[in-house]
């Protein structure tokens, strides 16, 4: 579980078929073999430690589903450690787990704010509401205007200085993580139960029909 806060930009040190590696300082204190970490938002294990880094081993899967699949030598990242349980949430609960990934289309300038529009699929935007959260390359960030096949994040200062997005490009490819309170509303919304009527009465054998008349046990 993470915040959506990230902790540093990496480095790409190292990139093979199932491996890749990262420079990192500040994402390396405390961390252990066996810990997670999110790179651009994706949560992945730990699996070797350095004095300047760390390795995670990918599956395809992952590869293909993300924008780590593109990863080349020397190419920035987020990067963020699991939460710490009593520690600061200061974005939104993010699972590291990527629904799909979206296009910068257009990055424009307000004052002292940058903002990006992203176009994402259909299946995505179903969860996006303004004013709401998104996990952008990892990042916490509130939706501030949407349409029926995009959204536009708000880039602060701060958040442009200390993740990659602040020199993100028209066209470039960032991993989605919609926000999970939404998921798990639109399920108990599809298994939300019978309304109490006549037929459920009927049905669990509380209600029946005398004589023409409808009536319940105890009538």
């Amino acid at each position: 579980m993470f915040t959506g806060i990230v902790e540093e930009i990496g480095a790409v040190r190292e990139v093979s078929r199932d491996r890749l590696g990262f420079q990192a300082h500040r994402a390396l204190e405390g961390t252990r073999v066996g810990d997670s970490i999110a790179v651009n938002g994706v949560c992945l294990t730990v699996v070797s430690l350095g004095n300047h880094g760390f390795s995670v081993d990918v599956m395809p899967e992952t590869l293909r589903r993300t924008n780590l699949g593109s990863l080349q030598y020397d190419d920035q990242v987020n990067l963020e450690r699991a939460l710490v349980l009593g520690g600061r949430l200061g974005g939104h609960l993010v699972l590291g787990h990527i629904d799909d990934t979206g296009r910068v289309v257009d990055v424009t300038s307000e004052e002292s704010a940058r903002l990006v529009r992203i176009s994402a699929p259909p299946e995505l935007m179903s969860y996006v509401v303004s004013k709401g959260f998104i996990a952008v390359d990892g990042v916490s960030l509130t939706i501030v205007d949407l349409d029926d096949h995009s959204f536009v994040v708000s880039l602060v200062g701060y958040t442009a200085r200390q993740t990659t997005l602040g020199s993100t490009m028209p066209g470039d490819t960032v991993n989605l993580e919609a926000d999970i309170t939404a998921k798990y509303v639109e399920r108990l919304t599809e298994r939300r139960p019978r309304s109490l009527d006549f037929e459920l009465l009927q049905e669990y054998g509380f209600a029946g029909e005398r004589d023409g008349s409808q009536y319940c046990r105890g009538d």
